[in-house]
């Protein structure tokens, strides 16, 4: 077997066994052909052999020094996982996945924005304008419900409770979970639903799934209309509803499964986002808080 057939052969297996999401299969599909150099004739008849897999990965690893730590480690994880499933595959002897290994990235605290900005954007929408009660849906959908923008957009008439308020959502590998929303997130589907022909579509915002672009830049809008001092982008808005619940009291098992994190560790980045609540609880019941000297 040649080196881009058992790419081929793993980028199959994450797309139909994985449930890979199609985002991350390009990036998988990218991050490979580099490494492989698939434009490359003479290399697309080499054979699979440890010493070639190992020797490609390795140059390939060491000619992205040019790139972030972030973009290089994510090549690293697209490595070690192609490499890794080579070995329980059985197409090698040697998990040559634990000889990859990608630079230590800084943790980077999440972009999110204030109780009082989100209200304000909440404020900002003019349900007389067309298109603005759609911006709005977006965005009580996106923020009340923690939801990454892609599970936004492809939101689905049939996934939704309207009787228990809940929402099914079917994240990353194909993983469902059950959330709850607000009762204004619901009164605006309800809103929605009643619009036009919206009840006789499969997906929420129309007969076909959102491109996440479209959605991106109606996020983008809102912070604009609401004059917010930093851009706003989906992600913001998730970060936002994980830093808003952590300080309201969720626990972080709670926030976990409504996230829909494989781990713990992916949640726990929240964690330093109640400093500020803790300072301001600090000032406000401490015997020497506020006190002048």
């Amino acid at each position: 077997m040649k080196i881009t057939d058992l790419v081929h052969n793993y980028l199959k297996y994450m797309e139909f066994i994985k449930s890979c999401s199609p985002l991350t299969l390009r990036h998988y599909t990218l991050d490979l052909r580099q490494t492989f150099d698939f434009e490359n004739e003479s290399r697309n008849l080499v054979a699979v052999t440890e010493s070639s897999l190992l020797g490609q990965a390795r140059a390939a690893f060491n000619g992205w020094t040019h790139l972030s730590p972030a973009s290089r480690n994510r090549k690293a994880a697209t490595l070690k996982s192609f490499l890794g499933w080579a070995f329980q595959e059985g197409h090698i002897t040697q998990d040559l996945a634990l000889q990859i290994h990608g630079p230590k990235v800084p943790k980077r605290i999440p972009h999110f924005i204030s109780v009082d900005e989100s209200l304000a954007v909440l404020r900002s929408f003019n349900l007389t304008l067309a298109g603005q009660k759609r911006a709005r849906l977006l965005y009580l959908i996106i923020y009340g419900g923690g939801l990454r923008i892609s599970e936004a957009c492809s939101l689905k008439w049939s996934d939704i409770s309207f009787s228990q308020r809940s929402v099914r959502i079917k994240g990353k590998g194909g993983k469902e979970r059950l959330i709850l929303m607000p009762r204004l997130t619901f009164l605006a589907l309800e809103e929605w639903r009643t619009e036009g022909s919206m009840q006789f579509c499969e997906f929420v915002f129309g007969d076909k799934e959102m491109n996440t672009r479209t959605a991106y830049e109606i996020i983008r809008q809102c912070g604009v209309r609401a004059g917010l001092l930093q851009p706003l982008h989906p992600h913001a808005l998730r970060h936002s509803f994980a830093t808003h619940m952590l300080s309201s009291g969720a626990n972080l098992r709670t926030l976990q499964e409504l996230l829909g994190h494989e781990s713990l560790q992916a949640t726990e980045k929240y964690t330093h986002l109640g400093i500020d609540h803790l300072a301001r609880a600090l000032e406000g019941f401490h015997p020497l808080g506020n006190k002048k000297t």
